[in-house]
């Protein structure tokens, strides 16, 4: 049985419309290195400074692209649907737009993991695991990526993914 349900946002929920090559461009200045795949691993080894280069300039992007976010249908029509359980969200995007894409959508979560708190999915997912109180193998964690089923399957919750 379900007790709980934890979302990804970007892909799941809606679609944040970021030029990444654009960004990663602005990365490899910031860290001077042309090798920064997988980003979020190469981004959770730098020093607290560059790091906090980095989130200044990823939050600048996802600002700009929040004023045209559009809505994943299939991901909002499950968000409602379990809308009396206690829900938590896992994402990759910085907690000030966050805040904004929430408020601008009328969504609300019990708990938001963002980047700030992790940038390893699994453990994002274990934080709001904590945090609802709630086993693994009752959770529904929805995601889009091999890379939400994959750290749903580490932590054993079960696992739905949305189309893009």
């Amino acid at each position: 049985m379900i007790e709980a349900i934890i979302f990804d946002l970007d892909g799941t929920l809606i679609h944040l419309p970021i030029d990444y090559e654009k960004l990663f461009q602005e990365f490899k200045k910031i860290m001077q290195t042309d090798n920064i795949q997988p980003v979020t691993e190469v981004i959770s080894k730098l020093d607290k400074n560059t790091r906090q280069q980095i989130f200044k300039v990823w939050n600048k992007a996802e600002n700009a692209a929040a004023t045209k976010i559009t809505i994943n249908k299939q991901g909002i029509e499950i968000y409602k649907s379990y809308s009396q359980k206690p829900k938590a969200l896992v994402t990759m995007q910085g907690k000030t737009v966050v805040k904004n894409i929430l408020a601008q959508l009328g969504l609300s979560f019990n708990f938001a993991v963002t980047r700030e708190d992790s940038l390893n999915r699994t453990e994002q997912l274990e934080n709001a695991a904590e945090k609802l109180k709630t086993r693994f193998d009752s959770i529904l964690f929805v995601g889009n990526t091999e890379n939400d089923l994959r750290a749903a399957e580490k932590v054993g919750c079960q696992f739905l993914r949305i189309d893009k």
